[in-house]
């Protein structure tokens, strides 16, 4: 089954897409299949917080929202693990990451436990100050705990560490591809 890498911003030839391209020759050399999502291309909807504060995702484990959610929640469930990348937008993961991982957390931790001892890992590609790296990668950490998934690895990268890091990014693909 092919590795999902999910990532998530609006310039195709930034360093967020540089880490994409890293994770894609990391799972390539390990033997791997891997299928770049870009996020921004989909439609993903924010939470509703429907009824009481959950709605079919507790009662049923899917979302009432008709968008690509859906989908790509059953490739990572398909999947033998995950990537995930995401630029660093004050401090924190972009919207579209936050609100793809907002309704997955809801059918994980709710009903579904599909995704959970699932092994990841994630990326926050910071191209301003990268001051706020630190931050958004708790924010991750914190996200994958509630879903169940386990980091294999956690990889900031900034504009400054760009060179070394991006190696570093390929490496730890690889490596995840490999203990599978």
């Amino acid at each position: 089954m092919s590795i999902p890498v999910i990532w998530c911003s609006p310039n195709p030839d930034g360093l967020t897409a540089a880490c994409k391209d890293a994770a894609l020759r990391g799972i390539a050399a390990a033997g791997r299949e891997a299928e770049p999502v870009q996020l921004n291309a989909l439609s993903v909807e924010r939470c509703r917080v429907c009824q009481n504060g959950y709605g079919e995702c507790k009662e049923k484990g899917s979302c009432v929202i008709q968008d690509d959610v859906a989908a790509l929640y059953q490739k990572m469930v398909k999947a033998e693990a995950a990537v995930l990348i995401t630029p660093v937008y004050w401090h924190d993961l972009s919207e579209p990451l936050k609100a793809l991982m907002d309704r997955i957390r809801r059918m994980e931790t709710a009903h579904n436990h599909y995704l959970k001892e699932k092994p990841c890992i994630f990326m926050a590609a910071a191209g301003g100050s990268g001051r706020g790296t630190s931050y958004c990668m708790l924010n991750m950490e914190e996200t994958l705990s509630h879903i169940g998934m386990i980091p294999r690895d956690r990889l900031p990268v900034t504009r400054f560490s760009r060179e070394y890091m991006l190696k570093a990014v390929e490496a730890s693909a690889k490596r995840l591809c490999e203990e599978l």
